[in-house]
């Protein structure tokens, strides 16, 4: 049975939470990866940036609907969304738009699993770790490759 271990790629482009969006933009384009994992200092994996982040930055804001209320104003919706939204639309570091909640597999995680994962949550990379650290990263081609 194939495992994480067997079709990861090994040599994997990380960033930090402080890359510039330019240069996160520029490593998408030359390498033509999906995502890419945000590592710190140990090289511990803390989240994922994709494309789709890239591309949520360059969206309409929308702005919330507000009652005002005896000189108070309340949002008819999350006002944390709305702040979130903000700051990714003016964000210029990864970790302005980077998702903090990566989803992960061991090097032992089966084939199986990692489609699994990979379809149930629309998941197109997935960083493998050891002890909290970054050994390897499946793409749906690698999978793809592994299922062939």
């Amino acid at each position: 049975m194939l495992t994480a271990k067997d079709i990861m790629t090994r040599e994997v482009m990380t960033v930090k939470k402080d890359t510039s969006i330019s240069e996160l933009s520029r490593l998408f384009i030359e390498h033509r990866v999906n995502g890419i994992p945000v590592v710190d200092d140990d090289n511990e994996v803390v989240g994922m940036v994709t494309q789709g982040d890239l591309i949520e930055q360059n969206k309409s804001l929308h702005i919330p609907t507000v009652i005002t209320l005896f000189d108070a104003v309340l949002f008819l919706e999350s006002e944390k969304k709305f702040e979130a939204d903000v700051k990714k639309l003016t964000g210029t570091k990864v970790e302005d738009i980077y998702s903090s909640n990566a989803v992960t597999v061991t090097q032992e995680t089966a084939l199986g699993e990692i489609a699994s994962i990979m379809a149930e949550k629309d998941i197109h990379t997935l960083p493998v770790v050891e002890d909290g650290k970054l050994v390897g990263i499946i793409g749906k081609l690698d999978l793809i490759r592994g299922m062939s």
